[in-house]
């Protein structure tokens, strides 16, 4: 377990060493380089309130034509924003040969020939514009280029905001964003108040019932407590700045360890170490060396493809791939509770304590349950919320996500509490012995 505890912290150390420079916000310079897709995504859905801004710098744009061909018409190179619900229009104009830049469901801001005609004496061009309130929604920012056979390049900075609490100031938050400072500074309080709680239980249970596994249990919810910290620092700083100002490497971090020790902590409680016998088999030692290392891996990827932005060449490919190891490693935490619910079963039948056994096991299927219900809420019905959610109203995924999180925590910590009148706590030398012989089983 050091072992992989020390091979996590190196991976965030060479993590802060790859990142690159530039924070996360919703002010996001991007490079574009020798690029001949149709259509790039910039800037990814922005919730915008009446009288919310666009503004747009184009750095050195560059148009490249295969030899002996005809001048580009820069009219058809350019940026558009459009709903969410207009994009699955964009792909049947595409494969109908139409440029998106003349169909009605989206809103043209400007073309290569506008930056031609209006750049300044340094080569830049800045659009600024802003959102009526009959426009008032969710907006992506695109490129589209429909010149066939051009590849062009060009640096972008971006800055998309809506109108601040004090005048003439910006809020750099999308509209369905503006309520995550408070929620996750309110989400610390709450963790921390379980923390607190959990130290003190264990503090107060009598010796023979505190094991080892109760000051891992402590883990997860300390990182989760820095995340959520990090969280409202962060998103307070896109609030008043644009950017995060290094607070997102901070978050990327905490999120990191909570992910790895929360893994950790459910596959030593799904194998019933330290609660059922105090080693682990070689099948259930395999599960941690595979689940663990592809944790640090997906999260590792992750963080950097996040950093990258949309912009990048394959980036949903590699998001729906790292989002499905993920899950495969969800899935794979479930296995050792499964094996741990086998040897129960067969336990309750062959040692004539059953009624023992009996709890345990109704205990281990508890747990599973509950773990398959953590899994599919967050990883699904979240998801699933944020994409039928009005836009003013998104921050509401990220509580019901926080919430699930805070419940799951302290329904394992009373499942599995370190109290002397606890059953399931309760081991002697004969199922010491029973447990060392059914880890072959």
């Amino acid at each position: 377990m050091a072992s992989l505890v020390a091979k996590a912290l190196l991976a965030v150390a060479l993590l802060s060493t790859l990142a690159p420079s530039l924070c996360a916000g919703m002010i996001t310079e991007l490079k574009v380089e020798h690029d001949d897709r149709a259509i790039v995504l910039i800037a990814r859905p922005f919730g915008f309130k009446p009288d919310g801004t666009i503004e747009i710098t184009i750095k050195s744009p560059k148009v490249f034509l295969p030899e002996q061909a005809p001048p580009a018409d820069k009219n058809k190179l350019g940026f558009f924003i459009t709903t969410s619900e207009a994009e699955t229009q964009l792909e049947e104009s595409l494969s109908d040969g139409a440029c998106v830049l003349d169909t009605e469901t989206v809103d043209k801001l400007f073309t290569f020939q506008d930056m031609e005609n209006n750049k300044n004496e340094d080569g830049e061009y800045t659009y600024q514009n802003k959102i009526a309130s009959e426009k008032s929604g969710e907006y992506s920012l695109f490129f589209a280029n429909c010149e066939p056979n051009t590849v062009v390049s060009f640096d972008i900075i971006v800055a998309l905001s809506n109108p601040g609490k004090a005048s003439g100031k910006k809020d750099y938050l999308s509209a369905g964003e503006q309520m995550l400072p408070t929620l996750y500074m309110v989400m610390f309080a709450l963790y921390l108040g379980a923390g607190t709680l959990w130290l003190f239980t264990v503090y107060k249970a009598p010796a023979q019932s505190r094991l080892t596994i109760h000051y891992y249990m402590c883990m997860p919810v300390f990182f989760k407590c820095l995340t959520v910290l990090s969280q409202s620092i962060m998103y307070h700083l896109i609030r008043t700045r644009g950017s995060s100002e290094g607070w997102n490497i901070a978050y990327y971090i905490f999120t990191f360890m909570r992910s790895v020790f929360l893994f950790t902590v459910i596959l030593l409680i799904g194998t019933g170490w330290s609660f059922l016998k105090p080693f682990l088999s070689d099948r259930e030692k395999k599960v941690l060396l595979i689940v663990l290392p592809l944790q640090v891996f997906a999260n590792v990827a992750t963080i950097i493809l996040d950093q990258g932005g949309p912009a990048i060449k394959g980036w949903f490919t590699w998001r729906d791939i790292f989002h499905l190891v993920d899950i495969i490693c969800c899935c794979a935490i479930l296995f050792p509770i499964v094996w741990s619910i086998k040897h129960l079963r067969e336990a309750a039948g062959t040692d004539g304590k059953q009624l023992r056994n009996m709890n345990k096991l109704i205990l281990f299927r508890q747990f599973y349950v509950m773990v398959v219900a953590y899994i599919y809420f967050t990883r699904i019905v979240v998801y699933l919320l944020k994409s039928t959610t009005q836009f003013t109203l998104l921050w509401l995924s990220d509580a019901a996500s926080e919430l699930a999180t805070l419940l799951f925590y302290c329904v394992t910590g009373y499942m599995f509490r370190p109290v002397s009148n606890n059953p399931y706590l309760e081991l002697n030398e004969d199922e010491v012995e029973l447990t060392e012989n059914a880890q072959d089983v």
